[in-house]
């Protein structure tokens, strides 16, 4: 029997050996890459795509805030305009009270209370039914009428006249004493000097009834008349008003006649002139198309002067109807 040679098998089978270990490791290793690979990756896509959905999520909740914000700050000014808005409209509606508060007291200013003397004589409910007449305070206890009884006067502005009387004297209910003058100073009716003409109906009457016909001299300026008007019925603790009715004045300087009614109608104790003076210009040297005369202009300054001085009125009729 032949004897085999085991070195050359020993030799094949270490080859095989070495051959299926290798082969064997290459198979391992295609399992792991197989296996391990792909699950290892998974989890970093997955992680990845919930990244991007966050973020699309995060700019999202950032533009909606910028949006909210824009139109809270758009909210905010529309809120700070309509604040400012009405704040004006307050401004505007306390300005408005306050221009009706001031104008109420300059009335209350204007329009003066009755004397003591005027309750009693009157009563206390008392109410007037026109309290003034363009303006002028009605509170005096005594009336003088100083009227122009000049020619332009009588021949254009005497009806007029007659009816401002009427006014005049109907805002004074009840007084203590009338007394009606030319411009000269002359009496209507001639009386003791600082005699007063009681007031009743029928004397109110009489004094209409005279004046239609009564024309004496005039000079056209009521200086003479103002100035014994004060000289001769002022009495102290008297509220006394003159009512100079004319159209022009001739004399040559206002500021002259001022100072010398000034002086003569002197400040009482309580800081009031003696007398009132008030005036009514009546429209006569106006004539249509044409400019007034000089004498006209003079009237109006003088009036304006005086009045204003010792807390009268001037009032300037605008058409002789």
């Amino acid at each position: 029997m032949s004897r085999r040679d085991r070195t050359g098998l020993d030799t094949s089978l270490s080859f095989l050996d070495v051959i299926s270990c290798g082969f064997g490791a290459i198979v391992l290793l295609l399992i792991i890459a197989r296996v391990g690979g792909p699950s290892s990756q998974q989890p970093d896509i997955e992680l990845q795509r919930q990244w991007v959905i966050a973020q699309q999520r995060v700019d999202q909740l950032q533009e909606s805030i910028t949006r909210t914000r824009a139109a809270l700050t758009r909210q905010q000014r529309e809120l700070e305009a309509s604040r400012q808005l009405y704040a004006s409209r307050d401004l505007s509606v306390s300005q408005r009270n306050q221009q009706r508060q001031d104008e109420q007291a300059r009335l209350k200013l204007a329009l003066q209370v009755l004397s003591e003397e005027q309750k009693r004589l009157l009563g206390d409910e008392f109410t007037r039914q026109n309290q003034v007449i363009g303006g002028i305070p009605v509170d005096s206890e005594y009336i003088i009428f100083v009227i122009d009884s000049s020619g332009s006067m009588q021949a254009l502005g005497w009806q007029r006249l007659q009816k401002e009387m009427i006014n005049i004297l109907d805002i004074y209910p009840a007084v203590k004493g009338l007394q009606v003058m030319n411009d000269m100073g002359q009496l209507m009716f001639p009386a003791a000097i600082g005699e007063w003409q009681q007031d009743s109906p029928e004397q109110r009457q009489k004094i209409l009834r005279r004046l239609a016909s009564w024309s004496p001299f005039s000079n056209s300026s009521p200086v003479e008349g103002i100035q014994l008007a004060i000289k001769n019925y002022y009495a102290t603790g008297s509220k006394i008003s003159i009512y100079v009715m004319g159209d022009d004045f001739q004399g040559r300087s206002v500021r002259a006649v001022a100072t010398v009614v000034e002086q003569l109608n002197r400040r009482t104790d309580t800081g009031e002139r003696r007398v009132r003076i008030h005036a009514v210009g009546f429209p006569v040297q106006f004539a249509e198309g044409r400019n007034p005369s000089a004498s006209a202009v003079r009237y109006a300054h003088l009036m304006r002067e005086l009045t204003a001085a010792n807390g009268g009125t001037f009032i300037a009729l605008g058409s002789l109807d």
